[in-house]
């Protein structure tokens, strides 16, 4: 049988090497793999972590070896960023099993070379208590303890703060929160309760779900649509925008497609829903979503969200959820936030271009609900001024209360309280 912990710093240096999606690279890994259930679970366990606490893990690493960081053999710290993971975050394993387990991993690898070097490293950390020495510079200290970043932490600072800064990196670092939205047309709650198959959910509002640890996809529920699997602030988005049985809906850049399946169901499978992206492989990962949940009221298809197509009709809602830098959902995608943050510099220009084109299509009093799973001030509250400032036939309006808060015109939703970091505004055509 496969060694977890093997998989696991393979994965890795695949992931630091090629930059890919961690769900991705790790999904296909243990689909390929032998492991049973338990291994699966400490390969995940490892394999996220070493993700998540990268910077950390690094610090820690580099003030105990001889080697610069770089200079080290990417298998051989890989295999040194998961003994100190084990060692510094998972009370599960021994000591002497993290260390023992990673000195057999560089014999694996036919790294034997560098089995003393790794023992020598994990024992040394180890008999010096599992210190974290931390940089005398706050944004320094903040970007080791908290595994970010420098630049990304004085973005995060300038816009917010230090200590809301902070907060948001702690909340990013806690064990991420699966949401489920209730399909209203397919379930009721008992039907939708009895067919998860033992996993526990825990209702947050009418037909937001909190659900325990489990393979949620893997049950009954999920075969007869009875729910799609969607953020608790993205969920809030759709309310937001609040599409009726009368309305005609324009989703923009809709794969792939959790908000547009919470509007159809909104609208209780009526009115019409013509959700768009860029790739065909992505629409049709929403009509296969509909298809699943029995929403015959979304209309999928490629479509480039910068160029007007006179060939729509005109609307009377429009959601324009659009490509950001992801920072609001670094708890569940940690990978996002090892970008370079100067590759962001060009989403704002392309964020208004593509609200602007869904002007186009909007009615007269119609309403438009602009949103991302970022939290950067740059791509939301600038954007949305820029949009006010340069079109006077819009107006701002207030926002609902979002889980009993008033948030004005715009809402900057943020973790843990929100599940992730999301923005959401509202605007009216007059």
């Amino acid at each position: 049988m496969t060694d977890p912990r093997y998989l696991a710093v393979k994965l890795l240096d695949k992931t630091f090497g090629s930059g890919s999606y961690s769900n991705l690279q790790l999904d296909s890994g243990l689909k390929n793999s032998d492991l049973d259930d338990r291994g699966k679970k400490l390969c995940s366990a490892i394999y996220y972590g070493v993700i998540e606490r990268r910077l950390t893990l690094d610090h820690i690493i580099g003030g105990l070896s001889s080697r610069p960081i770089a200079k080290l053999d990417s298998i051989v710290l890989n295999i040194l960023r998961c003994g100190v993971y084990q060692i510094m975050y998972m009370d599960s394993v021994p000591d002497n099993a993290a260390v023992n387990e990673s000195v057999a991993l560089a014999k694996k690898f036919r790294k034997t070379s560098a089995s003393g070097m790794v023992n020598a490293v994990l024992r040394s950390f180890i008999r010096g208590g599992r210190e974290l020495k931390l940089p005398k510079d706050a944004a320094e200290a903040a970007a080791v303890k908290y595994s970010a970043p420098t630049a990304l932490v004085k973005s995060l600072t300038d816009d917010y703060g230090s200590e809301t800064a902070e907060k948001f990196l702690a909340a990013s670092l806690e064990k991420p929160v699966t949401y489920l939205r209730r399909n209203t047309i397919r379930c009721t709650e008992e039907v939708f309760l009895a067919a998860l198959d033992g996993i526990k959910a825990e209702k947050l509002t009418d037909c937001c779900y909190i659900a325990e640890s489990g393979d949620v996809t893997a049950t009954e529920a999920f075969r007869k649509g009875y729910f799609h699997v969607q953020g608790l602030a993205s969920q809030l988005c759709c309310e937001t925008l609040a599409p009726s049985e009368e309305d005609t809906v324009l989703d923009i850049c809709a794969a792939p497609g959790g908000k547009t399946f919470t509007m159809a169901e909104l609208m209780n499978g009526r009115g019409q829903i013509y959700a768009f992206d860029l790739h065909e492989k992505r629409a049709e990962l929403i009509r296969k979503g509909a298809e699943r949940l029995g929403l015959k009221n979304i209309r999928a298809a490629a479509g480039d969200a910068t160029k007007f197509n006179p060939e729509l009709p005109g609307f009377t809602k429009i959601l324009c959820d659009v490509p950001c830098s992801g920072l609001g959902v670094i708890g569940s995608k940690p990978e996002i936030k090892y970008k370079d943050i100067t590759d962001f510099a060009g989403l704002p220009d392309i964020q208004y271009k593509i609200v602007c084109n869904a002007l186009n299509y909007l009615e007269e009093g119609g309403t438009l609900v602009y949103s991302t799973c970022t939290v950067r001030k740059a791509e939301n509250e600038e954007v949305c001024e820029r949009l006010l400032r340069e079109h006077p036939g819009l107006e701002a309006v207030e926002l609902p209360k979002l889980m009993g808060k008033s948030f004005g015109t715009m809402a900057t939703l943020m973790p843990p309280e929100f599940g992730s970091g999301f923005f959401i505004a509202k605007f009216r055509k007059k």
